[in-house]
């Protein structure tokens, strides 16, 4: 648990540092900025393009949710510019707790990691249930759990063996994800302007519908209030882009890496994403897309691709998998890294000859194999209450960054440093901070003003409560407990 002590790291005695050593605590720095930036990727891209942005569209109107998703980019863009400059400042593994210990406090630092470390676990049930549930396409009445168990092997050996192995198959499972989104926005350019023919239901042919269906309704069919709700999910769907920062710490060059990494990862979801929603509320109208079916397969089905189910399946198997293997790496360098800080055991931050901590992977696995069985055995209970926890995780995560990114320039100053001095400087500072708080905070107000969405917020207060109360009780515990010693040796 976490104590008083003082963060001795040299980001902690110099407010930031420039460079790294190539090893930290026995992890190495074996990835590269290919690496980094499909990482980001592959925690961002999963079922919630496949298989829910049909709902999107359905709830907002074709404009509202491209809207949306703008909206969520932007956010996410704010965020990751603050986060770069953090993160090559002060490249860590498990970066975000060590930002809030040093910059907010040590309460904030350890509640921001277990928050994180929930979200992630909860998110690896989910993830190896749903890879389980696809199979049955192709393996009809074959029993899911083996399939799970057969997938949470694999990915359990793939992020113990070597950072690098992790890395190079996280890098080959975001691709499969990156071709299948480019392929679908390029075919349907080509469907929308005519130049590949689209047949309906009945099979007959149908005109090219250009951009018709986007303005079917005004563009905002239900009005603009369903636009903010979806507003919600879609900052949702963009969590996992923060992954940057946690994997600086085992990144070659981080200096070069991070900002390429930032900048690229942005971009791309952001063409990815809004590239995605238009072409689907181009081709399918507002009031057919749904969640019954991939908006992807009806797309592909309409212009007669051949296998488009499976070939679909077989994307959305990797989608999973690519989460899962993100999952674990990132909820193994949060526990890896709170050991290091001697919040909890540090016997979890021992790592073997390649440089991987073993045991904190297998604790973020075990936590995510209770958070399985609780799905099965207390499913409207315990599992229920976990997922409305980590539900806001990301958001306390990205507002915790943005504090962080203000406070740290304000030390930097303080120390009597310049901002040109610094190895990235995120630009229109302090705006990017601020806005990017602004719009967490807002975020929060439109889940306190959802009655759906509330019951999410009013758990996860409470257990953050608890976490405050365990770091600072275990603290006066072993305060105490030392000044005892103490006057025993005396």
């Amino acid at each position: 648990m976490a104590t008083d002590t003082p963060v001795t790291s040299p980001a902690s005695e110099a407010g930031v540092r420039t460079d790294a050593p190539d090893e930290q605590g026995g992890l190495e720095r074996k990835m590269e900025s290919r690496h980094l930036t499909m990482i980001s990727l592959g925690g961002v891209i999963g079922t919630g393009l496949f298989l829910s942005s049909g709902q999107t569209i359905h709830q907002a109107g074709p404009l509202g949710a491209i809207l949306a998703y703008a909206i969520g980019s932007l956010l996410v863009y704010l965020v990751m510019l603050s986060l770069g400059e953090l993160s090559v400042a002060m490249p860590y593994a498990g970066s975000f707790h060590l930002y809030a210990r040093r910059f907010i406090g040590p309460g904030t630092a350890f509640t921001v990691a277990i928050l994180y470390w929930l979200n992630w676990a909860v998110a690896l049930a989910s993830e190896f249930t749903a890879a389980g549930l696809l199979m049955q396409r192709w393996f009809p009445g074959s029993p899911t759990w083996a399939w799970s168990a057969a997938f949470i092997v694999l990915v359990f050996v793939l992020n113990i063996l070597s950072v690098r192995l992790y890395g190079e198959s996280e890098f080959w499972f975001a691709s499969v994800k990156v071709v299948a989104i480019v392929a679908f926005i390029l075919i349907g350019l080509l469907a929308i302007c005519g130049a590949i023919p689209i047949t309906g239901a009945d099979g007959a042919r149908q005109p090219a519908p250009g951009l018709t269906h986007l303005t079917e309704g005004g563009g905002f069919p239900n009005g603009a209030l369903p636009v903010f709700s979806t507003l919600l999910t879609v900052v949702f769907a963009f969590s996992g882009t923060e992954v940057v920062g946690v994997a600086a710490g085992e990144t070659r060059d981080p200096g070069t890496a991070i900002p390429k990494a930032v900048h690229t990862t942005v971009l791309r979801l952001a063409i990815f994403f809004i590239g995605s929603i238009g072409v689907m509320a181009a081709l399918i109208p507002w009031h057919q897309a749904g969640v019954e079916t991939s908006p992807f397969v009806l797309v592909f089905q309409s212009i007669g691709m051949p296998f488009a189910g499976d070939i679909m399946n077989f994307v959305v198997l990797t989608a999973v998998l690519s989460a899962a293997n993100s999952g674990l790496y990132v909820s193994s360098r949060m526990v890896w890294s709170l050991a290091q800080e001697r919040m909890i055991p540090h016997a979890l931050a021992k790592t073997n000859f390649h440089g991987v901590p073993v045991w904190a992977v297998a604790c973020s696995m075990a936590g995510s194999l209770l958070a399985l069985l609780s799905s099965v055995v207390a499913a409207s209970t315990v599992y229920l209450a976990l997922v409305a926890i980590s539900g806001l995780a990301t958001l306390v995560v990205w507002m915790s960054v943005a504090v962080c990114h203000i406070r740290f320039r304000r030390q930097w100053v303080r120390d009597g440093h310049r901002a040109e001095e610094l190895g990235y400087r995120a630009p229109w500072f302090p705006l990017v901070p601020v806005a990017a708080l602004v719009m967490c905070v807002g975020a929060l107000v439109l889940v306190a003003a959802d009655p759906a969405q509330r019951s999410t917020l009013l758990a996860m207060v409470p257990f953050m409560a608890l976490c405050y109360a365990v770091h600072y009780g275990v603290a006066a515990w072993r305060k105490r407990r030392g000044a005892r010693d103490g006057g025993r040796v005396a």
